[in-house]
């Protein structure tokens, strides 16, 4: 039975994650660069103090024993970094329509790394979503002209970084502690070098907008927490749908909150990756529901091709 609990918190993360490109307008004064070191600083500190509360020092300790973790958590904390500073400048730059496209078409990178990287087969309408996707970028590169580098980029790096979590077992708690931890030293280094020299935000914007910068950690753990509650309590079908939640509350902000420019050719594009994501999104659900209801009646699922 799905908890309705998992459901509420996973609803939660990708609200929060979803009304996130608000929170940065409100520090669209402070470089992108300044807010990503802040991010890592007090994401770090407050998702250190959660392993303490949490008991898991001894978990984590061990983990930071092992090189391969120190590899790999390095790998995917640049990857991180560079996610999120690309999409705290696209969203104070005004491209928060195109930064929500790169979470819609990120499934679907997903999927096309499984079939590279784990020798998953991919089936027939899968293949027909892929393509559906690609048809919608192609449209927005010639007929849009413009080529949605923003979106491409932040759905590569974070299907790369969900890629590496998969072959690792690191809890999601442990991991960004890790990844912020790994990244501390030089985010920390660049704003104490900022205060130096006068030019840092912090302690110079007024009360509301340090306090936004500390808050920088809060935002960034909190719906990690609620996703991974949720991740545990709930089918990977019903976490895969609600994910949409984010970016669709992206899309609705940028247009509806600030205006950005949604003309109908841009919108025959983002139809044809949404296009392809339903194909997507129906072929999985389908094939599921038709699996349990054989099990059910005592006959063997259908098996991936």
């Amino acid at each position: 039975m799905t908890s309705v609990r998992g459901i509420l918190a996973a609803a939660g993360a990708f609200i929060l994650w979803g009304v996130l490109p608000a929170y940065w307008k409100l520090l669209q004064d402070v470089p992108a660069y300044e807010i990503l070191c802040h991010r890592m600083s007090w994401s770090l500190l407050l998702t250190l103090g959660l392993v303490v509360v949490t008991g898991r020092r001894a978990l984590f300790r061990q983990a930071l024993k092992e090189r391969k973790n120190l590899i790999t958590f390095t790998v995917t904390g640049l990857l991180l970094a560079i996610n999120w500073l690309l999409y705290i400048w696209a969203v104070n730059a005004g491209f928060i329509v195109e930064a929500s496209l790169g979470y819609f078409i990120n499934p679907l990178i997903n999927v096309f790394f499984g079939m590279v990287f784990f020798r998953e087969k991919m089936r027939w309408l899968q293949w027909f979503a892929l393509l559906l996707a690609c048809c919608g970028v192609t449209y927005l590169t010639v007929f849009y002209g413009q080529f949605p580098w923003i979106a491409l980029v932040l759905a590569t790096c974070f299907g790369i970084y969900g890629l590496l979590h998969k072959k690792n077992q690191l809890g999601a708690l442990d991991g960004l502690c890790l990844e912020t931890g790994i990244l501390f030293l030089p985010a920390t280094a660049v704003l104490v070098g900022l205060a130096y020299t006068g030019g840092g935000s912090f302690g110079r914007v007024d009360l509301s907008g340090s306090l936004l910068l500390v808050g920088t950690g809060v935002v960034t753990t909190v719906p990690l927490l609620l996703f991974n509650y949720a991740a545990h309590k709930i089918p990977l079908s019903t976490l895969g749908l609600l994910q949409y939640l984010a970016p669709t509350i992206n899309l609705v902000i940028g247009v509806f909150v600030y205006g950005e420019e949604f003309p109908r050719t841009r919108v025959v594009g983002f139809m044809l990756i949404w296009g392809g994501l339903i194909v997507f999104m129906a072929e999985n659900l389908f094939r599921r529901f038709f699996n349990t209801r054989k099990v059910l009646a005592g006959v063997p699922p259908i098996k991936r091709p």
